[in-house]
């Protein structure tokens, strides 16, 4: 019996002796992720910096080491107030509930926060010190099941970083000496996560041996989208003056790709300076101008609040409604706007006609007729985004002008996304993706038009290497991203290089958050007043490494190909051209959606 036991018990330690080294080490790292999780604490009880002053201790802030500090009464005024709940590119971020003047961010250094949640990334609400540059640094997420993975986060520093990502800008910083002018910005940086898997706790990156400070004031994983949908989407463009608008309704016009059976509906206010108001909001199908197919059916926010204040730069998502969304046909968006609005987020190329009320009308969101929404509309403000229940997730297309629409058929749904998302829905061998027009008229792959802040009248918007956070990777259950950027960039100068340098960024993130990605060659020009034969040289030598792609991208479209006269290929083709040599009338964008062989932009499958 002892000789049995004695054998037993040696075949078990040789059995553990010849394990794989790689067993060995997932199970140490297992013990080692569930320790560390164990020792993880909430963000709150690692503050050990004051970076917001001038409440009744305006002294005891010192955010830079240089006895500089964030505005409390600015960040009031931008509606950021203690405990407020910031919607961020997707993600539950909380502002600190911590009063001027007490400790509220932690300067990272390794620690170990305490965060649960499943879902595609995580959202760091941070921003940097001490030098003037941005603050980078590696930490580690651990995953409930014991797995872990890294990250490197890098975080804009507070004074100099870009306008163009900024969750929120603040106008003023407390000082030793009092109130100066700013500005001072905060950002929301994202970066992926392992999908599906539950986060225990996540280590936060050591000092940064640049001599910056990286500080850190939340962080939450993003908003877990399965099982929706993206039907619709459009991109704040830009933030300008308006009306001013008081005690009024919009009545907004989009048109749903995907269908479902429920509902639920994004507001933004990106760019702003100040909170907005949405005193209530609904949803219908659209009969025809202004008027409701039916009784439109009230959004709540925040489990069941009638309206919604939204902070500068954050957005709102409108309750889960039971509501049939049928696909490929108009919504109306319905939303009042019960204070004064003198400037909005909005999207300036709409290619559709809304209405609003008139001036003191009140709330009409419930109104079925019309008759209320005598003024008209040719942008979207505030509205970003519809989603539907079930389905297979989205795909997005970044892109321009052409992409935006401009000179189709206003009111005729005449996009080239619009004819693709009819492909994907008339389909069945392939997952039928909803399809989210993120295009923006005069916008570039490298240069911002919109500043990024502050009031304006350009409404181009910031660069596509700005806006990929916003626009694709925080974009509804995304799958795919199409890239169809780049003819401004070369009409204005920008050196064919650096162009595609910049769509091979664009790829590399996404393909880090575990997007396929699809570019497409950049459509002729010739005849438009300044296509001139430089222009037509950068155009062709971003196409020819576009098409000698060399693994940046999965698949390439060759846009160029389809629509370009082959007697001018300089130039597009009569039948196509919209008129102005630039833009493809509407017979040109249904031939660039119908090019496209759907397996290409569908994972594992072209």
């Amino acid at each position: 019996m002892r000789i049995r036991h004695l054998c037993t018990a040696l075949a078990l330690l040789t059995t553990a002796a010849t394990l794989p080294a790689a067993t060995a080490n997932a199970a140490a790292a297992r013990t080692t992720s569930t320790q560390q999780a164990a020792h993880a604490l909430p963000l709150t009880h690692l503050y050990d910096n004051t970076a917001v002053g001038g409440g009744s201790r305006p002294g005891a802030a010192d955010f830079d080491g240089a006895g500089n500090a964030l505005s409390a009464p600015d960040l009031s005024a931008a509606g950021w107030t203690p405990g407020r709940a910031l919607d961020l590119d997707a993600a539950p971020l909380t502002w600190p509930r911590a009063t001027a003047g007490r400790p509220d961010n932690v300067v990272a250094n390794g620690q170990t926060v305490a965060v649960g949640g499943t879902g595609p990334a995580l959202t760091f609400l941070a921003a940097a010190t001490g030098t003037g540059a941005p603050a980078t640094g590696n930490g580690t997420v651990r995953y409930r099941d014991g797995s872990v993975s890294g990250y490197r986060l890098t975080a804009p520093d507070w004074r100099s970083g870009p306008p163009a990502t900024k969750a929120v800008a603040l106008p003023h910083l407390v000082t030793p000496h009092g109130t100066v002018d700013g500005p001072a910005r905060l950002y929301a940086v994202t970066v992926p996560l392992r999908p599906g898997r539950a986060v225990a706790s996540v280590q936060l990156p050591r000092a940064a041996a640049s001599g910056a400070e990286l500080h850190v004031f939340a962080l939450a994983v993003r908003r877990d989208d399965r099982g929706w949908t993206g039907s619709w989407a459009t991109s704040a463009s830009g933030y300008t003056g308006v009306g001013p608008w008081r005690d009024r309704t919009l009545r907004l016009v989009v048109h749903a790709g995907a269908g479902g059976q429920r509902v639920r509906v994004r507001f933004t206010n990106t760019f702003a300076a100040a909170p907005v108001t949405l005193g209530a909001a609904s949803v219908a199908v659209r009969r025809g101008g202004a008027t409701a197919d039916g009784t439109p059916r009230r959004l709540t926010f925040r489990h069941g609040q009638r309206g919604v204040r939204v902070p500068a730069g954050a957005e709102a998502v409108s309750d889960p409604l039971g509501f049939p969304v049928p696909a490929g046909r108009d919504l109306l968006v319905s939303v009042h706007l019960p204070g004064t609005v003198t400037a909005a987020p909005v999207h300036q190329e709409a290619a559709q006609t809304s209405y609003l009320s008139a001036a003191g009308a009140g709330d009409r969101t419930a109104d079925a007729g019309g008759g209320a929404f005598p003024e008209t509309l040719t942008t979207w403000p505030f509205l970003t985004g519809v989603d539907v229940a079930g389905g297979p997730g989205s795909v997005v297309t970044l892109g321009d002008s052409i992409t935006d629409g401009v000179r189709s058929t206003s009111g005729a749904d005449h996009r080239w996304p619009d004819a693709l998302a009819r492909r994907f829905r008339q389909q069945h061998a392939l997952p039928r993706y909803g399809v989210l027009n993120q295009g923006i008229s005069a916008n570039r792959v490298v240069t911002d038009r919109y500043p990024g802040d502050g009031v304006s009248n350009d409404m181009g918007g910031v660069s596509a290497g700005h806006r990929l956070q916003r626009d694709v990777l925080a974009q509804t259950s995304v799958r795919t991203v199409v890239l169809f950027e780049g003819i401004n960039d070369v009409r204005w100068g920008t050196p064919a290089p650096e162009v595609v340098d910049g769509l091979r960024a664009l790829a590399r993130r996404a393909h880090a958050h575990g997007l396929r990605v699809v570019a497409a060659t950049l459509t002729p020009c010739g005849g438009y007043q300044d296509c001139s034969a430089e222009v037509e040289a950068r155009r062709q030598a971003v196409n020819a490494a576009l098409r000698d792609q060399g693994g940046a991208f999965d698949a390439v479209l060759d846009f160029d190909a389809v629509v370009r006269d082959p007697a001018h290929p300089q130039r597009m083709l009569p039948a196509y051209d919209s008129g102005d040599h630039l833009h493809p009338g509407d017979a040109g964008l249904a031939a660039l959606a119908d090019s496209v062989d759907l397996r290409k932009l569908v994972p594992g499958q072209g």
